[in-house]
């Protein structure tokens, strides 16, 4: 894809959905600025690199409007994702009707020859009905159910015709994307010598991925996120710091296991600025074009440096990205004046948190991140290690601050002193909350008084 958007669609009248999916979108949005400093970095990749995007048969049959509008969308500014589907429970009510037994073996469908035919046809008409809700919704694609993916027979014997993916034709692919179309792929191969065999849509994926280098790889679940102990969905992961502590973890059993190996599998083959995000078909757009997202965002990420000594930190790169981040420079002698006790900051400086001391009390001083950076995760990845070195920890934003939201998300309490939002987390002792806030409150401010609120 180029900048001017030159083979992008010429822009018509948004559909009912089309619009629904942008009104959606921006009422997750402060202003505009996000959405384009997304599309600046999307319109930087070429259209058939921007993202490939795995859809399960469920989600399919659950959720084929809310997957068609946001593909359509996706087309409005001029972005055609690589869209590759499966067909799993419909492939198991038709091969039930036709008489013909479903088996699996190490997670691969066995495919008797008889069973080709059947899976032909259903796969073929759940590729033409994806295509033309996409169609219905006002967007543009392109129904490719086969031809893509060159694969070779597994093992004949005991799984029958399913096929490993050897080789990618990406003829057919590229056409449609530089269209503006989005190219819609059945998992479905054919060997050199000409017969066709089921692919595994992880295996198609992985494949694909590996030809292609996209900027974003996408899976659509009903869940829509990769889940905490609790249940609750996790908003980042950085595989540098995160994955051993993550497969480590009792409650990371089962399909979440086998997720994250798929994902570090498919990471480790990329460039270090792709991503794999897991989301639903209806918050794909917050997912892509927001810095808070809507599902969990995935990346190799970098490392955090944990640093426990004022001389090891890097003050001028320190102080450059207080200033972007804030808009406003730290005063003249911010770190004379800090009290320094420690410092998260990761590995390229674009994301910090730097504390200092109240008593027995960890206060963090500033948590500073780029827009790029919480685009990445970087943002959450340093929260983490600040709150697993501080569980009682406390921290003051002015109250137009826009990242109060997050603030909002992730302390126990807060009070409003003035000018200040006093933020806490894990004080045990009420009683000594108020003097601590009027202290926080009172304390002199860090950044210099001109430009935006920090």
């Amino acid at each position: 894809m180029t900048k001017s958007h030159s083979n992008a669609p010429e822009a018509g009248p948004a559909t009912a959905p089309v619009r629904s999916a942008i009104v959606q979108l921006l009422s997750h949005m402060r202003d505009g600025k996000e959405i384009r400093e997304y599309l600046n970095r999307f319109s930087e990749v070429d259209q058939e690199r921007f993202a490939v995007v795995k859809v399960g048969g469920a989600v399919i049959e659950e959720e084929l409007d809310a997957l068609a509008n946001a593909l359509a969308f996706l087309q409005t500014v001029g972005l055609a994702p690589i869209v590759v589907h499966g067909g799993g429970p419909q492939l198991d009510t038709a091969l039930n009707a036709a008489g013909i037994a479903t088996e699996r073996k190490n997670g691969l469908r066995v495919t008797p020859p008889e069973a080709i035919p059947v899976l032909r046809k259903t796969l073929t008409d759940l590729n033409v009905r994806l295509v033309q809700a996409v169609r219905d919704a006002g967007g543009r694609a392109a129904s490719i159910p086969s031809g893509v993916f060159e694969a070779e027979i597994v093992d004949e014997a005991g799984l029958g015709r399913v096929g490993s993916p050897s080789h990618i034709r990406m003829d057919l692919v590229a056409a449609a994307a530089r269209a503006g179309q989005a190219p819609i792929l059945a998992c479905l191969g054919d060997t050199s010598d000409g017969r066709l065999v089921n692919v595994n849509a992880d295996a198609a994926v992985r494949a694909l991925v590996h030809e292609l280098q996209p900027y974003k790889v996408i899976f659509l679940t009903g869940t829509g996120a990769l889940l905490d102990e609790s249940g609750q969905p996790i908003s980042a992961i950085n595989l540098t710091t995160d994955y051993e502590d993550l497969m480590r973890a009792e409650w990371v059993a089962g399909g979440m296991r086998l997720k994250m190996e798929e994902i570090k599998r498919l990471l480790d083959d990329l460039p270090l600025s792709s991503s794999v995000s897991i989301t639903r078909p209806d918050a794909l757009t917050k997912e892509l074009f927001t810095h808070a997202g809507a599902g969990t965002l995935v990346r190799r990420g970098e490392n955090i440096l944990s640093i426990s000594k004022r001389e090891m930190l890097d003050e001028a790169r320190t102080r450059s990205l207080i200033t972007e981040a804030f808009g406003r420079a730290p005063v003249a002698d911010y770190f004379d004046r800090l009290g320094f006790d420690h410092a998260f900051v990761s590995e390229s400086y674009r994301a910090a948190a730097i504390t200092s001391r109240l008593d027995d009390v960890v206060y963090l001083d500033k948590f500073a991140v780029l827009d790029e950076a919480r685009g990445e995760g970087l943002g959450g990845a340093v929260w983490r290690k600040l709150v697993e070195y501080a569980p009682r920890l406390y921290w003051r934003s002015r109250a137009d601050n826009p990242v109060n939201e997050f603030y909002y998300a992730v302390c126990h309490g807060a009070v409003k002193s003035g000018r200040w939002i006093v933020f806490w987390r894990g004080e045990d002792d009420l009683s000594r909350i108020a003097e601590r806030v009027a202290r926080i409150a009172a304390l002199p401010p860090t950044l210099e008084e001109t430009g935006s609120a920090s």
